[in-house]
């Protein structure tokens, strides 16, 4: 697997590339790094998505946190953000969720958070993967038995505790609204139906049967047709999408264009001024996030943060400046006033209450930012390449030279992904054609160039 850690945990192939192995020492190590400081028995909070590897690597994470003397509280299958919530209301020491986010079903991770319910810092992180890879005898050293094993117990009221805390964070129910929501098969499939239908919304499901091997194919949040069909079949005001452990959300509007994640901060960054409660008049976005929402923050006299890309850069960022609203053009958007990391159906919800609150259509509301061409082309690429692939000579030279062509009128920017091994080329402009040939041709170069010889 290389590095353990990408900028969203531990990730890969289940079983052959995240083996169960691997998945008990980094049970191990987070039990030690993350519980040194506890005077009392530590405990560690653990939840899963749907896939059909969730319940293996649970195990092997439950037997090697154990194995270091720390209990683990089980509270099933629930989205990722709801074991940020309940590490806190919980008082444990951490958190762990099993997922590979919008990843297909071959996939999985382990995601980490501190006691305070925050994704940990690169740092730390650092820390469990050098225990786990370079050290491992000090994790043998430190592992425990007889009567100071962890004890394994379930939490029967996760998803209603955090249910409710979702639902109590809007003024204002939801009744009168048709709602399409796409559960991408995955951790939505346990909390939408009660979440929205509990707030008073007509809700229509779709992809809410999970079978452990169909979490996000062709649904959810990266297949965006399948929830534009459901709403105009339904005559829905608006429909929602969320990605396998629902900390993403998309949206598309009544007529079924999609919305997504910088339309969506940008409706919350303006209605939260016009509140009052956009702090430090701030929102924090990414480097991939679109030219047209630097005009829209320009024009509406609302600051504007970039970050790397990956909400845990998001959330420091939020945290460093003491912002309340960031998120990602993906849907990873953070209400720091209500979260310690993206939630999907917050997010949905923050957005129904939108809708609700000031009678308009969602193609109005999606008119509040006019987005540039923008084309994406991912390379795949062996691991060995990662990071050498920036030295290359020949690809250095044509992005700098599409870059010069496009002028002050467009960008380009070329990354890794952090939990694939893929080249994102993202290339903005006023002409599609133009940015697509270049998009084209850098991508071909890098292909042709990190090729096995």
């Amino acid at each position: 697997m290389g590095r353990l850690f990408g900028t969203d945990g531990a990730r890969g192939v289940a079983i052959t590339e995240l083996t169960c192995e691997t998945a008990m020492q980094i049970g191990r190590a987070a039990a030690m790094v993350l519980t040194r400081k506890a005077n009392h028995k530590p405990k560690i909070l653990i939840g899963k998505d749907t896939r059909i590897s969730s319940d293996v690597l649970e195990a092997a994470l439950i037997a090697g946190i154990c194995s270091m003397g720390a209990d683990v509280i089980k509270v099933g299958v629930i989205p990722t953000p709801a074991v940020a919530f309940l590490v806190k209301k919980r008082e444990a020491d951490a958190g762990v969720m099993i997922s590979a986010s919008h990843n297909s079903m071959e996939f999985n991770g382990i995601k980490l958070f501190s006691g305070t319910g925050y994704k940990l810092s690169d740092d730390i992180e650092e820390e469990i993967e050098k225990l786990v890879l370079d050290e491992p005898e000090k994790i043998t050293e430190a592992m425990t038995g007889g009567a100071n094993i962890g004890h394994i117990s379930e939490d029967k009221n996760a998803e209603w505790d955090y249910i409710r805390y979702i639902m109590k964070t809007i003024d204002n129910d939801l009744s009168g609204i048709r709602v399409a929501i796409d559960c991408a098969n995955g951790s939505a499939s346990v909390t939408a139906e009660r979440l929205f239908g509990g707030l008073g919304a007509t809700v229509f499901l779709t992809n809410c049967t999970p079978n452990g091997t169909n979490i996000n194919d062709k649904c959810g949040s990266t297949h965006m047709e399948n929830i534009s069909k459901c709403v105009v079949q339904n005559k829905c005001h608006i429909g929602v999408a969320f990605d396998g452990d629902a900390d993403r959300c998309l949206a598309v509007d009544e007529n079924g264009t999609v919305l997504d994640g910088d339309k969506l901060i940008a409706i919350f960054a303006r209605d939260m001024r016009d509140k009052g409660t956009l702090k430090k008049n701030t929102a924090v976005v990414t480097v991939l996030t679109n030219l047209g929402f630097t005009h829209f923050a320009k024009n509406n006299d609302i600051n504007m943060i970039s970050t790397k890309v990956g909400d845990r850069y998001i959330m420091e960022q939020m945290l460093a400046g003491g912002y309340n609203l960031g998120g990602e053009q993906s849907g990873h958007i953070i209400f720091h006033d209500f979260a310690t990391t993206g939630d999907g159906q917050l997010t949905a919800v923050q957005l129904l209450s939108i809708l609700k609150r000031q009678e308009r259509k969602a193609s109005e509301m999606g008119s509040i930012m006019e987005r540039y061409p923008q084309v994406m082309i991912n390379v795949k690429i062996d691991p060995k390449w990662k990071e050498t692939w920036k030295n290359d000579g020949e690809i250095e030279s044509i992005i700098s030279a599409n870059q010069k062509k496009l002028g002050s009128s467009g960008r380009i920017l070329v990354r890794e992904s952090g939990t694939e091994p893929l080249i994102r080329v993202m290339i903005e402009g006023k002409q599609f054609k133009l940015i697509n040939d270049m998009a084209v041709a850098i991508s071909e170069k890098i292909a042709e160039r990190c090729k096995d010889n």
